[in-house]
């Protein structure tokens, strides 16, 4: 069934920050987008939500299609809402954050060029404000491990 609304709508995506610790470093996984906007730069895995999916769906999903990788136990970080953050249109995003236990290589796939996991103290620029929502995530991060 079609909708039609007098007003626009935002659009509504999630984002993941997926962290894991190697050799006592704090990593944290990206992907390369393969499409504009930001094509070729590096960013967190994410998308847009389905009609028929929750917020917690959407994030495992877009995780497991862009990385390869399963993740279940996310926490909800934070909305990120600014009127300019995607240039294509308003668009409000979910993001997520958690850290795997178990070593998982990233394949890249769907509408990612490449997937990497990179030290949280090297990261490369990154897509739309994803430095700031990575940011926001080690900081929640380090506060719930008392670091």
């Amino acid at each position: 069934m079609p909708y039609t609304y007098k007003y626009p709508r935002p659009a509504l995506t999630v984002d993941a920050v997926v962290f894991r610790i190697e050799k006592n470093e704090l990593q944290v996984l990206l992907i390369k987008r393969k499409n504009p906007p930001f094509e070729g730069m590096w960013a967190l895995p994410g998308g847009f939500v389905n009609m028929d999916e929750t917020l917690e769906e959407a994030v495992v999903r877009e995780l497991k299609e862009e990385t390869g990788i399963t993740f279940r136990e996310m926490k909800q970080l934070k909305a990120y809402s600014a009127i300019n953050r995607d240039p294509r249109h308003r668009t409000v995003s979910v993001a997520f954050w958690g850290v795997v236990n178990k070593p998982q290589k990233p394949v890249a796939g769907d509408d990612a060029a490449n997937a990497k996991w990179f030290s949280t103290k090297l990261l490369p620029p990154t897509a739309f404000d994803h430095f700031e929502i990575i940011s926001d995530a080690v900081k929640t991060f380090l506060n719930e491990k008392n670091l």
